[in-house]
């Protein structure tokens, strides 16, 4: 990460996701644990793991989620990825879309989720993409992502993401309202533009009209 940078958002130009002190340091396998929660509290959302080639990402993700989940752990490589699965009782994976240096395709990402729904198809991934990859993104939903975010994301909208994901992988639901659900988060992240949706989805903008009144 280079010396000190000082006090600074995560992106320069937005409305910063967390104020850090940013230090030079690596992020190995490392949990927060809240103790001073109601037991409660933390019933439902228990251990979330995060992985991302950013250590500033990871200390930002840490510190906002480490009230809201039991357990936050981080990792700087998803080389390890599957071996913490088989030791952690896990309730969600944040996984960004890219690790390979100078290289944003996406493709890592996209491997890593068909790996971790291979071994733990039960595990929802949400997946971390830039603002201008939402077809990327797209494409991941349709791989069995739970859902995704863009960079830079608001705090409480990451939260309700991650809750969400884990409320949904809890329930029974049919193929029908899967798909529905699906169709309604891409007309979401297109704010309401029917052309773009479509084209993310790979449909015609009839058969989203029809889609779009089961919403």
């Amino acid at each position: 990460m280079g010396g000190k940078r000082g006090w600074s958002s995560l992106y320069e130009n937005h409305t910063p996701v967390c104020m850090i002190f940013i230090q030079p340091f690596s992020v190995p396998l490392s949990p927060i644990n809240v103790g001073n929660l109601n037991e409660s509290d933390m019933a439902n959302y228990r251990t979330i793991l995060v992985v991302d080639d950013n250590p500033a990402i990871l200390t930002a993700v840490r510190i906002c989620l480490a009230g809201e989940f039991d357990k936050v752990l981080t990792l700087d490589s998803p080389d390890t990825l599957l071996t913490v699965l088989a030791q952690e009782e896990v309730d969600v994976i944040l996984l960004d879309m890219n690790f390979t240096q100078g290289v944003n395709s996406g493709q890592d990402g996209l491997l890593w989720l068909r790996a971790i729904h291979k071994k733990h198809p039960a595990i929802p991934v949400v997946l971390v993409t830039a603002y201008a990859d939402i077809k990327l993104a797209v494409r991941g939903l349709k791989m069995g992502a739970a859902d995704f975010v863009t960079k830079p994301w608001d705090n409480q909208e990451l939260i309700r993401v991650l809750k969400d994901a884990i409320d949904a992988g809890r329930k029974v639901v049919s193929l029908e309202q899967v798909e529905t659900e699906h169709v309604h988060k891409v007309v979401e992240r297109c704010h309401g533009n029917i052309s773009r949706a479509a084209e993310l989805l790979g449909i015609t903008r009839q058969t989203l009209y029809a889609k779009m009144k089961k919403l």
